[in-house]
């Protein structure tokens, strides 16, 4: 004997009309997913800003608490760090130079986000078009700086790209997970400019790893405190935007991403689709490598100039809830705290590494609601178990 499923609640929808509202179990029943229910069901659902400011609040909070038990004045050590990042000269110019190469990241992980892929591949996909872009300066330092600047950036995009598209050839022939496969990329990334900066593109006048120089033709130094990079980062995020929301790609992500199965009903290829996703995002991780080789002194290749990049990248992306104009802000903040760990460990005494946490702790905060969408996801699972054998 079946036992019945609970009605479902109905309500007035606008207009006058009835909307129903299916119960957990009926939802499991029919094989969609069960939801989240109330207040932070809709907050889940709906991506609002709310979740990453609930986030920040808590590892603020947690950052507090820490820098408290080592006998700082929270309020004071945050004033300092942001006073400095955002208000002082110097510290403003180290934030804006920081948001470029952010922003660009940032996009590496938010694009493949629409197809529910999580490419944590950003650094080392930075890293080779840095390097990419390096040899392509040396190789044209006699060249007019015009067609340095613009030969560095399309190969700093492609190589980016290329590499990126390595991960997703392997999602879309064999099914090898892109975590895994991004992962090994960066160790294979970081062995080959380890090989480049003590090998063919070593500048043998400097006593560290390092590429020569861009010729001084092709630099692209600050106009004040604002970086060359800005406004290629900015336009760069509203473009994605608008290429997700307004175009023919943007539609077949969305499609793959939302349901595989549909998307492969209606003609969509998946493989082609994954391929192109990871290459578009690492032609963004890699744009930010040639900018940065031609628009950030020293205006050469040298070991961590990809520090903390990829990671920085992840937490940017998920702050903006996968959305490219939101990671424009959540860039900003990052590139803050960056710029003002410095002085925030001269000014209090603190270590550096604390920022490091607290950023830590934002990225747990704000991976929680995708924690409790897979939780609510195995519970339509067992519903739907339950609800079967019941009726069986």
């Amino acid at each position: 004997m079946s036992t019945p499923i609970p009605p479902p609640e109905v309500r007035e929808a606008p207009g006058g009309a009835e909307e129903s509202t299916p119960s957990p179990v009926a939802a499991a029943d029919r094989g969609g997913p069960a939801r989240p229910s109330g207040t932070l069901g809709l907050l889940i659902r709906r991506q609002t800003i709310v979740v990453p400011l609930v986030a920040l609040a808590a590892a603020f909070s947690v950052g507090a608490l820490l820098i408290r038990s080592q006998g700082v004045n929270p309020a004071y050590a945050y004033e300092s760090l942001f006073s400095y990042a955002l208000l002082d000269g110097s510290g403003l110019t180290a934030t804006l130079q920081k948001v470029v190469p952010l922003v660009l990241c940032g996009l590496a992980v938010a694009i493949p986000l629409r197809l529910g892929l999580f490419n944590i591949g950003g650094q080392g996909q930075f890293m080779v078009g840095a390097i990419g872009a390096a040899a392509a300066a040396y190789a044209l330092r006699s060249a007019p700086g015009i067609v340095t600047i613009i030969v560095t950036m399309v190969v700093g995009v492609l190589a980016g790209s290329m590499w990126a598209s390595i991960a997703g050839l392997l999602k879309a022939a064999r099914g090898v997970h892109e975590v895994i496969s991004t992962i090994m990329l960066n160790s294979v990334a970081g062995g080959l400019i380890d090989w480049m900066l003590n090998g063919p593109l070593a500048d043998e006048q400097v006593p560290y790893p390092a590429s020569h120089a861009v010729p001084g033709s092709a630099q692209l130094p600050p106009i004040g405190v604002v970086p060359i990079g800005l406004p290629v980062a900015v336009t760069l995020a509203v473009a994605t935007a608008w290429l997700l929301r307004r175009t023919t790609i943007g539609f077949r992500f969305e499609t793959v991403g939302r349901n595989r199965y549909a998307a492969s009903y209606a003609g969509i290829s998946i493989r082609t689709t994954t391929v192109v996703a990871m290459g578009i995002a690492g032609g963004c991780a890699g744009l930010s490598g040639g900018i940065e080789l031609v628009g950030v002194e020293p205006y050469r290749y040298q070991d961590g100039i990809a520090a903390s990049l990829g990671f920085d990248g992840i937490t940017i992306a998920l702050l903006a809830r996968g959305n490219p104009i939101g990671t424009i802000p959540a860039a900003l903040l990052v590139a803050a705290m960056r710029a003002g760990a410095p002085h925030l460990a001269l000014d209090t005494g603190l270590r550096p590494e604390i920022v490091d946490m607290v950023l830590a702790i934002t990225l747990l905060f704000v991976s929680l609601p995708l924690v409790v969408k897979l939780i609510f996801r195995k519970h339509a699972a067992k519903g739907s178990q339950l609800a079967s054998s019941w009726g069986a």
